[in-house]
């Protein structure tokens, strides 16, 4: 049973409609296990806001960005879902100042992730929102669980809803495939790339580092990253190399840099350009070095070979035919990093909900098998 208590139906189209404090008790959804109740942590969304507020709750912080802001893509998300005129759906059928409960359910097992980035949406939507959690960011939940609560307007948490439960399944998703391929390329550390949605890069890579994973490269900016059209119009990889070189000397520069090698030949290149010449390089990227088999198998020879080579001299990173069923091998190899573009490119989405009659809603769940 709900229990609501509400005014009039709103008179004007207004996207959020003031809000209105109720006398007496919020309306209560109780949620019928004990351990949500015995384990939640309550707080208000605006704490969670990344500009202005403390991020100290955050399980995972996000990777930062000099020019990247949080607060302008939620804006965006929830701008396009509104339009100029805002939900018509709920300004015709949810009366202004009802107040509800609406529950957070998994309906398939994963790590779950935006956690922090849903409060932050909340608060965008209604600082008066609150919403309390069982899980935190990069836990792992199973099929059927009740994971958070959110209570406030109703109107407002159903403006929020879909935009927070986009970024929370494609990060969930992200997170879940990540912490599979890190748990299996150990002792090698599972990276991304720069393979990520337009406009969503720092929520993609956040969702790596939720599931275990580091970040590769920010975006254009924050490394240099010497990859083959680079090395083809500087006339070789040694010609590219020393240009860096040139050019961070010049610019009184210090960062992280990275070349691409392809054969083992160009790695006996870089390898003796190093030995003769100062240089600002610190890794060697081994691409294509694992080669797939007719049995569905991989060879890494050599890659292990070209790991042998380098000797530790550098940090190295393998990429390219890197899967779930390939990982492990690669990482037996002795490399440093692993990177995979699939962990944001071809992510597939975890399939959460909310709800506010949740009774029905698992009780359809169970009936389609997604609870």
């Amino acid at each position: 049973m709900i229990k609501t208590t509400f005014s009039s139906p709103p008179s004007s189209l207004l996207l959020f409609p003031p809000r209105r404090r109720l006398a007496g008790n919020f309306p209560t959804v109780s949620l019928s296990s004990p351990a949500f109740r015995r384990s939640v942590v309550t707080m208000s969304v605006s704490e969670a806001a990344i500009h202005g507020s403390s991020v100290g709750s955050m399980a995972v912080k996000p990777p930062s960005h000099p020019t990247y802001d949080i607060k302008t893509v939620i804006k965006l998300a929830l701008a396009e879902d509104a339009g100029d005129r805002g939900d018509v759906t709920c300004l015709a059928t949810v009366p202004s100042d009802m107040e509800v409960e609406a529950y957070f359910i998994a309906k398939e097992d994963g790590v779950i992730a935006g956690i922090a980035l849903a409060e932050m949406i909340f608060s965008e939507v209604d600082p008066l929102i609150k919403v309390e959690w069982s899980n935190k960011d990069g836990d792992y939940v199973h099929k059927g669980t009740q994971f958070g609560k959110v209570h406030g307007r109703a109107h407002n948490i159903v403006v929020a809803e879909r935009v927070v439960l986009n970024f929370m399944q494609r990060m969930s998703g992200i997170a879940t495939l990540t912490k599979s391929m890190a748990d299996a390329a150990r002792p090698a550390f599972i990276l991304e790339t720069r393979k990520t949605a337009p406009g969503l890069r720092l929520m993609d890579k956040w969702a790596v580092l939720i599931g275990g994973g580091k970040n590769h490269r920010m975006g254009l900016f924050d490394m240099v990253m010497i990859k083959d059209n680079h090395i083809s119009i500087a006339g070789g990889v040694t010609n590219a190399i020393k240009s860096v070189d040139h050019f961070l000397e010049q610019n009184n520069l210090e960062m992280a840099v990275e070349v691409e090698t392809r054969t083992l030949e160009e790695v006996k290149e870089v390898l003796q350009y190093t030995n003769q010449y100062k240089t600002s390089l610190t890794r060697i990227m081994l691409d294509n070095m694992v080669v797939p088999l007719p049995d569905g198998g991989v060879d890494v020879s050599m890659l292990k070979e070209a790991v042998e080579l380098i000797n530790g001299t550098f940090e190295t990173e393998a990429s390219g035919n890197v899967t779930l069923e390939t990982v492990k091998k690669i990482g037996e190899t002795g490399v440093t990093y692993i990177s995979s573009g699939a962990l944001t490119h071809s992510v597939k989405a975890i399939d959460i909900s909310l709800k506010i009659d949740t009774e029905l809603a698992l009780l359809v769940g169970r009936r389609t098998n997604r609870a």
